[in-house]
């Protein structure tokens, strides 16, 4: 889709912005929708640019900044781009990477150790990102990454795994689709925090300094006017 201008500009422009190719419900490239995607496009839309989503590997993100293929990227992916021309704007959403086991199962996740002896499943590329965590588990053989998060729902209720990692928001998105196209019934789950959450961590950066000015006062203004929460709502209120 395209999204609409909401004002005028003087110096209005394209944005061409480097995603990844599919994260449900933040991303969804078929159809230039989900949550990241309405949210920077809408915060751009109010000083009058134009979100031009473009799609690359997760890994390649970063890169594309670099090369110049694109205006600006969604993520920095742990590369300090500011060198290669980047200027940072405020978080436009927050991924929250949690531990999520059943309820049923009375297990409590407070340090790595407590992780000993249960198998494990997550999104692909955790291990490099926790490797303090997830190490262990990888080296007896109890670690699986799985690119369908949607399997992480199923596998959990199931018993198949003890342990899911993954984005907060990202699970809760694959339990309501399952709910609403199969006769799925989620077992009560219990949430483990195990790092300390930094917005700074994600945030998306722009080519020109002005352009990413526009977008934060674009997002304050989404967040101010309640759509920020109503995009939310649209993907994952049940």
């Amino acid at each position: 889709m395209l999204f609409a201008l909401v004002a005028t500009c003087s110096t209005a422009d394209v944005v061409s912005m480097a995603f990844g190719e599919k994260i449900p419900p933040f991303c969804f490239p078929e159809s230039n929708t989900g949550i990241e995607l309405e949210v920077i496009g809408e915060a751009l839309a109010f000083r009058g640019h134009v979100l031009k989503p473009k799609y690359f590997p997760f890994a390649r993100i970063p890169v594309a900044f670099k090369a110049k293929q694109v205006d600006a990227a969604m993520s920095d992916l742990g590369q300090d781009l500011t060198a290669d021309g980047g200027n940072y704007g405020d978080p436009a959403v927050i991924y929250d990477n949690i531990f999520i086991t059943l309820k049923s199962r009375n297990i409590e996740i407070r340090r790595p150790v407590d992780l000993n002896g249960l198998s494990i499943i997550s999104f692909q590329g955790a291990i490099n990102r926790y490797p303090e965590w997830l190490g262990p588990a990888k080296a007896a053989g109890n670690y699986h990454e799985q690119n369908d998060q949607a399997l992480q729902v199923l596998t959990l209720n199931e018993g198949r795994y003890d342990v899911v990692l993954s984005d907060r928001n990202i699970f809760k998105y694959f339990t309501l689709k399952l709910k609403k196209e199969r006769d799925f019934e989620p077992k009560a789950t219990l949430e483990h925090k195990f790092v300390t959450l930094n917005p700074l961590d994600y945030r998306p950066i722009f080519r020109n300094k002005k352009i990413r000015d526009d977008f934060n006062a674009g997002l304050k203004h989404v967040k101010d006017s309640g759509r920020y929460q109503a995009i939310y709502d649209k993907y994952l209120k049940e």
